[in-house]
Protein backbone atom coordinates (compact mmCIF):
# COMPACT_ATOMS: atom_id res chain seq x y z
CA UNK A 1 0.00 0.00 0.00
CA UNK A 2 1.31 3.63 -1.31
CA UNK A 3 1.54 5.95 1.81
CA UNK A 4 3.27 9.36 2.57
CA UNK A 5 5.63 8.99 5.74
CA UNK A 6 6.98 12.07 7.01
CA UNK A 7 6.32 13.75 3.01
CA UNK A 8 7.69 10.93 2.01
CA UNK A 9 5.92 8.16 -0.27
CA UNK A 10 6.87 4.81 0.88
CA UNK A 11 5.19 1.30 -0.33
CA UNK A 12 4.79 -0.59 2.89
CA UNK A 13 2.45 -3.57 2.85
CA UNK A 14 1.59 -2.89 6.78
CA UNK A 15 -2.11 -2.35 7.33
CA UNK A 16 -1.92 -0.85 11.14
CA UNK A 17 0.06 1.87 12.10
CA UNK A 18 1.50 -0.30 14.47
CA UNK A 19 2.64 -2.61 12.00
CA UNK A 20 4.22 0.10 10.09
CA UNK A 21 6.29 1.37 12.89
CA UNK A 22 7.64 -2.01 12.92
CA UNK A 23 8.11 -2.73 9.69
CA UNK A 24 9.86 1.19 9.12
CA UNK A 25 11.65 -0.30 12.56
CA UNK A 26 10.76 2.73 14.52
CA UNK A 27 11.16 1.61 18.66
CA UNK A 28 10.39 3.56 21.68
CA UNK A 29 7.14 4.16 23.96
CA UNK A 30 8.34 8.06 23.39
CA UNK A 31 6.96 8.40 19.51
CA UNK A 32 4.43 10.97 18.60
CA UNK A 33 2.40 9.82 15.88
CA UNK A 34 -0.38 11.16 13.39
CA UNK A 35 -2.73 10.10 10.66
CA UNK A 36 -4.26 12.70 8.05
CA UNK A 37 -3.61 15.86 10.80
CA UNK A 38 -5.12 13.22 13.95
CA UNK A 39 -2.70 12.13 16.89
CA UNK A 40 -2.75 8.49 17.37
CA UNK A 41 -2.34 7.80 20.51
CA UNK A 42 0.28 4.58 21.39
CA UNK A 43 -2.78 2.24 22.95
CA UNK A 44 -4.66 3.11 19.56
CA UNK A 45 -1.49 2.36 16.98
CA UNK A 46 -2.32 -1.54 16.81
CA UNK A 47 -6.23 -1.11 15.88
CA UNK A 48 -5.84 1.79 13.72
CA UNK A 49 -6.05 0.98 10.04
CA UNK A 50 -4.19 2.72 7.26
CA UNK A 51 -5.70 3.38 3.84
CA UNK A 52 -3.89 4.34 0.70
CA UNK A 53 -2.93 7.38 0.71
CA UNK A 54 -2.62 8.10 4.29
CA UNK A 55 -0.33 10.80 5.11
CA UNK A 56 1.53 9.54 7.92
CA UNK A 57 4.12 11.67 10.78
CA UNK A 58 6.16 9.98 13.10
CA UNK A 59 8.10 12.19 15.59
CA UNK A 60 10.44 11.36 17.84
CA UNK A 61 11.77 14.54 20.77
CA UNK A 62 15.03 16.18 20.03
CA UNK A 63 17.45 17.22 22.73
CA UNK A 64 18.70 20.43 22.91
CA UNK A 65 17.51 24.07 23.17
Amino acid sequence: MMLIVNGEPEDCPATTLAELLIALEYEGDWLATAVNGDLVHREDRPRHQLKQGDRIEILSPMQGG
